[in-house]
């Protein structure tokens, strides 16, 4: 069974840096791609960023880019997301999901398959 775990999240500062952490367990991902979406406070879903596992490819939510970096330990099985410069606006529940046996990087939520349960980011201004 696929568990993905979230942590990391909290109550930070404008500006400041956060790294969250999803654990992932249940099978072998390296075929998978992960991704991080997040849900702001009243808002739909939206991605942030994606990876796949073995092939080191990306990509990022244009309001990211050059603010967050996804990244894969796979001796841990733990996949990361750094975002740098924190905004008021980055405030939300974010998810880490996974997209069983993918060719390419979707950021498309439907693409995904397993899900974790979230963790919240609270950005103060």
């Amino acid at each position: 069974q696929v568990q993905l775990v979230e942590s990391g999240g909290g109550l930070v500062q404008a500006g400041d840096s956060l790294k969250l952490s999803c654990a992932a367990s249940g099978r072998t991902f390296v075929n998978d791609v992960m991704g991080w979406f997040r849900r702001p406070p009243g808002q739909e879903r939206e991605f942030v960023a994606a990876m796949h596992w073995s092939r080191g490819t990306t990509a990022y939510a244009d309001s990211m880019k050059g603010r967050a970096t996804i990244s894969i330990d796979d001796a841990k099985n733990m996949l990361y997301l750094q975002i740098t410069n924190l905004e008021p606006e980055d405030t939300a529940v974010y998810y880490c999901a996974s997209n069983y046996w993918a060719w390419s990087v979707k950021t498309t939520e439907s693409a995904y398959d397993n899900w974790g349960q979230g963790t919240q980011v609270t950005v103060s201004s």
